[in-house]
């Protein structure tokens, strides 16, 4: 048989039983995709167009020179350099950033304990405890408020707790409800997926059980207390139902400053300082996605452990 014959043969071959290995990438015919699937990615892309796009708006109109937000005049930094000449802005954000951070921590000490129990402690009562999360993550923000308005009202003024008439501690209180069971779900469904075997030896080693906690459990379940912790802070700058009933004259947080001065009209400085919100928001997840890279977690683990599974 000659040599041309021979290659036309083991051509056909390959062309029946696949490319085999050794050929390089590009000789590999590759497969076309379908109509469905152009279709389909079509859609992917306009539904994250459509979903964003508010966000964008509000990037680009923060730079609005115009009187109002919704007419705009011309692109500066003029809305910018109005935030520092208005206190009532500052304080609002002050207020917001205050009661998230106090709020991220109060919440991750807490949840941290939950979560750290019922995956390290299971039993009935865990069942239980779980609906009683579910029952605080499912619960309407308004009938939270109207709950712990008068609640509040009646621990300071009544029994005279003078705490609870200050308006940090009260958005405190009320922004960290949600935010515990977030932070309990997140840790629990990190450490379950994690061995005791550390854990057993340390006790095997005679270490005491607040020792084995903060060298080794604590660590274990880092990644998702710093996811927790980010997911709190988020949460305590977005809760506005909340805030606005339990909030105090001079406490006033960010977002029931805007929902007030929807009234009046809303201003370019609006968009201005939701713009940085939303980059301090971003840099926080940077700085946790980093973290939990350093501590070795793959991109499906920083996901997993971002979305609590």
């Amino acid at each position: 048989m000659s040599e041309t014959a021979t290659k036309r043969i083991a051509l056909d071959r390959s062309s029946r039983e696949g490319a085999p290995q050794g050929t390089p990438p590009a000789a590999r015919a590759k497969p076309r995709r379908s109509v469905s699937d152009r279709l389909f990615a079509i859609w992917g892309i306009l539904v994250l167009l459509f979903l964003f796009a508010p966000i964008i708006v509000i990037l680009v109109y923060s730079f609005n020179t115009g009187r109002l937000l919704i007419a705009f005049d011309g692109f500066g930094i003029d809305p910018f350099l109005t935030i520092l000449n208005k206190p009532a802005i500052q304080n609002a954000v002050w207020v917001s950033i205050r009661s998230g951070v106090l709020s991220a921590l109060f919440a991750t000490a807490i949840g941290t304990l939950a979560g750290v129990a019922m995956a390290r402690r299971p039993g009935k009562w865990v069942g239980w405890f779980l609906a009683v999360l579910v029952l605080v993550t499912v619960t309407p923000e308004i009938v939270d408020a109207v709950s712990l308005l008068p609640w509040v009202v009646f621990l300071g003024q009544d029994l005279g707790i003078t705490i609870f008439n200050d308006g940090i501690f009260r958005l405190v209180v009320g922004n960290s409800l949600f935010s515990i069971a977030v932070v309990s779900y997140i840790v629990r469904a990190r450490l379950v997926g994690i061995s005791e075997s550390l854990e057993e030896a340390s006790a095997d080693l005679y270490a005491p059980p607040l020792r084995t906690f903060w060298r080794i459990t604590l660590p274990l379940a880092m990644p998702a207390v710093l996811a927790g912790g980010l997911l709190s802070f988020t949460l305590s700058l977005d809760n506005t139902i909340i805030s606005s009933f339990v909030s105090v004259s001079g406490t006033t947080p960010w977002p029931v400053y805007v929902l007030s001065a929807v009234r009046s009209g809303l201003r370019p400085e609006i968009a201005s300082v939701s713009t940085l919100m939303l980059i301090v928001t971003l840099l926080s997840l940077v700085l946790v996605a980093w973290v939990l890279k350093r501590s070795g977690d793959s991109a499906t683990e920083i996901a997993r452990t971002m979305a609590g599974s």
